[in-house]
């Protein structure tokens, strides 16, 4: 089959799509699979409860049944539940914004690949600009959402050697430049896949050279704040103008609904609708209907922080026990989790690289997510790119249990054969 250029980009093998190649297959096989490699979250019980009797609720009302199933959307998503959104946002944070300032769209991973190529890529005038991603590793998706090539431009962090095995990324703003190709800076926060929380201090510097460049600068809150909150150091949220601040209904436990939330000035948010109506017609409004009166009532945030949150610390606190376990005696560090569904393993000098720990654990039914797939716009001949893995430590206590002792075993391996 002969294909487009377009076609040729989107139908090679990338890390986005092993990922979720690995997923699948792992669902639909018989053989039990430890499942340490994807973004799924938790099936907390509680939350679940929650979302039926939502849906009982909807099911019972015909205008709301209508509205989910029956009815097109305006092309920036369902209007009542981005009033509501609006108007939580305003309650809770002082933001100056109304519905008009938010646009749904099908699935995070959806409003990325619009965004990234309404703002970067080939321009008018024959210029080229780009994303810059100022801190890496970051989010496996960016990389080849671009319809171009060279959309992104990013940066070594800076690393601090922290305690119990333990280290952080900081943004190394002494390195840092946003030339005149640059078109947005991007961020996500806590960061995926490293669980590294950007502190205030650097949000706040980051949005500032935006500001001073003329440029949008990109907040990926997916895990963030008010919800799902899934974050475990004290931070608030920023938004103004010239910020584009991505959400997500997926991390609340509703991946599968596939509802992206952008939150921005009107002129970005007219130009998402825009693009929805051509690509889309209109977006889903499941996930909208389903949870406005909770968006409304600020029960979300409740439900955020008296279930969600506590739920996922417990959890990432007995994955760091696990780890220190199973690794003890081995080169690793662990990146500090401040938030997000992940640990960050980092393996000084792994013998081989962590595309052949991949293949080992594979083989031995453990899925984790290569590290070198997280460093989008970076020289991958830079050896950390390849001494680090993602682990999701948010599945059933006894596969990360398992999981995390198996990569001990072979991490063990590597070293003592080497």
């Amino acid at each position: 089959m002969q294909v487009s250029k377009f076609g040729q980009r989107f139908t090679r093998h990338t890390g986005a799509r092993e990922l979720m190649d690995d997923l699948g297959a792992a669902l639909a096989d018989d053989q039990p699979v430890m499942m340490l490699g994807g973004g799924n979250p938790a099936h907390i019980p509680a939350v679940q409860d929650v979302f039926r009797a939502r849906l009982r609720d909807v099911m019972s009302d015909e205008p709301s049944f209508r509205r989910m199933f029956g009815n097109y959307s305006d092309p920036a998503g369902e209007t009542k539940f981005r009033t509501a959104l609006a108007g939580l946002l305003k309650r809770e944070f002082g933001w100056d914004l109304g519905p008009a300032n938010i646009a749904l769209t099908a699935g995070r991973q959806g409003g990325f690949f619009l965004l990234f190529n309404l703002l970067a890529g080939e321009y008018p005038d024959g210029s080229h600009k780009r994303i810059l991603l100022p801190v890496t590793p970051e989010y496996i998706g960016y990389e080849d959402l671009g319809v171009t090539e060279n959309l992104f431009i990013a940066q070594r962090p800076s690393i601090e050697q922290l305690d119990d095995q333990m280290f952080k990324y900081h943004v190394n703003f002494a390195d840092l430049h946003a030339g005149e190709d640059v078109s947005a800076i991007c961020v996500s926060r806590p960061t995926n896949p490293t669980g590294n929380m950007l502190t205030d201090d650097e949000i706040l510097q980051l949005a500032a050279i935006a500001e001073q460049r003329g440029v949008p600068f990109i907040i990926d809150n997916a895990y963030g704040m008010p919800f799902p909150q899934i974050v475990f150091t004290d931070v608030r949220p920023v938004w103004s103008e010239n910020i584009i601040l991505c959400m997500s209904l997926s991390k609340l436990g509703l991946p599968a609904i596939r509802t992206g939330i952008v939150i921005a000035n009107e002129e970005i948010i007219d130009a998402l609708s825009g693009m929805n109506a051509i690509v889309n017609l209109a977006v889903s409004s499941v996930g909208a209907v389903l949870l406005q009166e909770l968006v409304e009532s600020g029960e979300i945030i409740k439900l955020a922080s008296r279930v969600i949150r506590p739920y996922y610390q417990e959890r990432v606190e007995q994955a760091v026990a696990w780890v220190h376990e199973s690794l003890a005696g081995t080169q690793y560090r662990i990146h500090k989790p401040e938030g997000a569904l992940f640990l960050w393993l980092w393996f000084p000098g792994l013998p081989n690289g962590c595309e052949e720990l991949y293949r080992r654990l594979k083989a031995r039914d453990v899925l984790v997510v290569s590290g070198q797939h997280f460093f989008p716009g970076i020289d991958k001949d830079w050896p950390h790119c390849h001494e680090c893995i993602r682990v999701n430590y948010s599945q059933d206590r006894e596969s990360v249990r398992q999981g995390i002792k198996i990569i001990g075993e072979e991490v063990r391996r590597a070293y003592e054969a080497a």
